[in-house]
């Protein structure tokens, strides 16, 4: 054996190791840093939010419909659209069955230039969001379940805005916390998904989403200690193992599109 495969082994061993201890370290930091969210959040800290407390929102409403045929283009190969779990390896437990799909346009801050062309509308738009975190389409497959869980930090707020969603948008649910909710076609859900929440699609039919993460609008200590949050998670193997398995995908997209060409 080599020394360069000695050397490559053992570097891999050293990261196997290393993440079980970033990831406790990172629980253990998650209570602490919410708390500093909670009491330095200029919104209410509250499970379920209100669009009207950020603005951008009514940019993208405005285009809802430019959004989703974007979104329906990008699903003509929705076979090529990586299953969360195949993205990332920590959302393995609740995306296990592979029925939760990402497009992503931008992921903590790191942009994927190759989609963002697919959808040129969408990624201009979300790129103008003040405080963007990540921005993607999230795609749930009749039938699909993603289990109760939390985010990272309370210093992110989820939005979600609806784009192709059920007939019967009751049959397709997403509880926060002990409230039900349902998507509409160019409506948003707002809300805080360091509370506990679920999603269950009973029905027949795909729904589909953008997904939009943004820092929580905070007073100046806690702005900063979000910052510096954010700055780790990025360079964490939760982001950077992300990054390296979407570039796999973009090979098994591009395959699609030349196919669909021929």
């Amino acid at each position: 054996m080599s020394g360069n495969k000695v050397q490559d082994i053992s570097t891999k061993s050293t990261e196997t190791n290393s993440r079980p201890l970033i990831i406790r370290l990172g629980k253990r930091l998650r209570g602490a840093m919410n708390r500093i969210s909670t009491a330095h959040s200029k919104i209410p800290n509250e499970p379920i939010l209100q669009a009207a407390d950020f603005p951008w929102t009514n940019r993208l409403t405005k285009h809802w419909k430019n959004i989703a045929r974007e979104a329906e283009s990008i699903l003509r190969h929705r076979d090529a659209v990586p299953p969360l779990k195949d993205i990332s390896p920590d959302h393995a437990r609740i995306a296990g069955d592979g029925n939760w799909r990402s497009f992503f346009l931008i992921g903590y801050g790191y942009e994927v230039a190759e989609n963002c062309a697919r959808a040129p509308v969408t990624a201009e738009l979300v790129r103008r969001i003040p405080g963007l975190n990540s921005a993607f389409f999230s795609i749930l497959e009749p039938g699909a379940t993603i289990p109760r869980h939390r985010g990272v930090t309370r210093g992110l707020v989820t939005c979600h805005l609806g784009l192709i969603v059920p007939d019967q948008p009751e049959k397709c649910v997403m509880q926060v916390e002990d409230t039900d909710l349902h998507w509409e076609p160019g409506k948003w859900l707002v809300f805080d998904d360091s509370c506990d929440h679920e999603v269950h699609n009973h029905s027949d039919q795909r729904r589909v989403i953008l997904l939009i993460q943004v820092k929580r609008p905070m007073r100046l200590i806690g702005r900063v200690a979000n910052d510096l949050a954010l700055w780790g998670i990025r360079r964490s193997p939760f982001v950077q193992d992300a990054r390296r398995n979407l570039t796999n995908w973009e090979d098994a997209y591009k395959q699609a599109e030349q196919n669909e060409a021929a």
